[in-house]
């Protein structure tokens, strides 16, 4: 279990991607798919794809569910010790700026992002 790279983005670029990346690996879509429906929850939300609210939404109506997790000053969940303590099961965890998805106990992003703080995540 552990980190692994991954770059669901069909040309290999590294750009501010992460929400597309995160959800479609989650739900096994596309990277077109997934940035299809995020511009769709987009519109109708009217506020940016990468609007937590949005992709938010997005999760919630593929049948994830949302919890939170208490971060306080001197304790927070770390998204490698979130899925060493998540080894079964799908999910995707934000820290407000950043998403990852994590799948059977592996985080899969771009970079290493095993030190960010977890402050929600969606369960599938």
């Amino acid at each position: 279990m552990g980190y692994i790279f991954k770059n669901e983005n069909p040309y290999g670029k590294m750009v501010d991607d992460c929400v597309i990346r995160a959800i479609a690996t989650a739900t096994g879509q596309s990277w077109d798919k997934t940035a299809y429906d995020l511009f769709e929850e987009q519109l109708a939300q009217k506020d940016l794809q990468n609007s937590n609210t949005v992709w938010g939404q997005l999760l919630k109506n593929k049948g994830f569910i949302k919890r939170n997790l208490p971060c306080t000053e001197h304790s927070c969940y770390t998204v490698r010790e979130f899925a060493l303590s998540h080894p079964h099961g799908i999910y995707v965890v934000g820290d407000g700026s950043h998403a990852i998805a994590i799948v059977d106990g592996h985080y899969v992003d771009t970079y290493d992002s095993g030190d960010r703080n977890v402050l929600f995540y969606y369960q599938k």
